[in-house]
């Protein structure tokens, strides 16, 4: 066999490869690959075809996100934020270590987003009344602290803040503090439309509403009914001396 022979017959040992029409000069046809070029609409080896489905980088597991968190949950109402570390996280959750780590840099973070984990979202203020928004806000936190694990988190998490004052510095600015910001924007938006007196002091009245569901909670009070929030929002608005 000539040499021009053999290459035509290794051509077509190359999966998806047509062999070429070639003339007498061994120049492919017009229209026709060329040796070693994939037929049109034939991936190259090792390229995928198209509308192929590609590999997904490795997914968030939620199922070990709530495991992560019940575990940081459990071990700080065992033993507090100083028995709280990621080895016992993740053997309590049956997680690998580098599984929290590529969540969380350290247990101080993992445990502000565990204790914030215990609290519903609160709903989107409507700006129709103030009474109705405040008892909306009110009624959630009813219902959270109708979780008694809530109830002791919140507890020792205050207890825990003496000797971890950082601790309790980013829960207070990540968790509380935003959640406080609904409640005044509520209050100012009161004033402004005439709901509310306009030299109301806004710090006073929002602690006198949410200190008066964790003050219930504390006492032992299982579970808040929900209408306290009503009884709360009225009681203010309409104030403590005779009319």
């Amino acid at each position: 066999m000539t040499r021009a022979g053999m290459d035509s017959v290794n051509v077509v040992d190359a999966p998806g490869v047509e062999a070429p029409q070639v003339d007498a000069s061994g120049v492919p046809a017009p229209g026709v690959p060329a040796p070693g070029v994939p037929a049109p609409g034939v991936p190259a080896p090792g390229v995928p075809a198209p509308g192929a489905a590609r590999r997904p980088g490795r997914p968030r597991s939620e199922e070990a996100d709530r495991a992560i968190i019940d575990a940081a949950l459990d071990l700080f109402a065992e033993s507090g934020a100083g028995g709280l570390c990621i080895e016992a996280v993740a053997a309590r959750a049956g997680v690998g270590k580098s599984t929290i780590y590529r969540r969380w840099p350290g247990k101080e973070d993992l445990l502000v987003d565990a204790l914030a984990a215990l609290k519903a979202p609160l709903p989107e203020p409507s700006g129709e009344s103030v009474r109705a928004d405040l008892v909306a806000l009110l009624r959630v936190m009813c219902q959270d602290f109708a979780d008694p694990r809530l109830v002791r988190a919140s507890a020792l998490l205050h207890g825990e803040g003496i000797k971890y004052p950082r601790l309790m510095e980013r829960f207070t600015e990540s968790v509380v503090e935003p959640r406080r910001a609904v409640f005044r924007n509520v209050l100012r938006r009161g004033i402004e439309t005439g709901e509310l007196r306009g030299d109301l002091d806004i710090e006073a009245a929002l602690f006198m509403m949410t200190g008066a569901i964790q003050a219930m909670a504390r006492c032992g009070v299982e579970p808040i009914p929900v209408t306290y929030a009503d009884r709360i929002v009225d009681a203010l608005l309409q104030g403590l001396t005779p009319r």
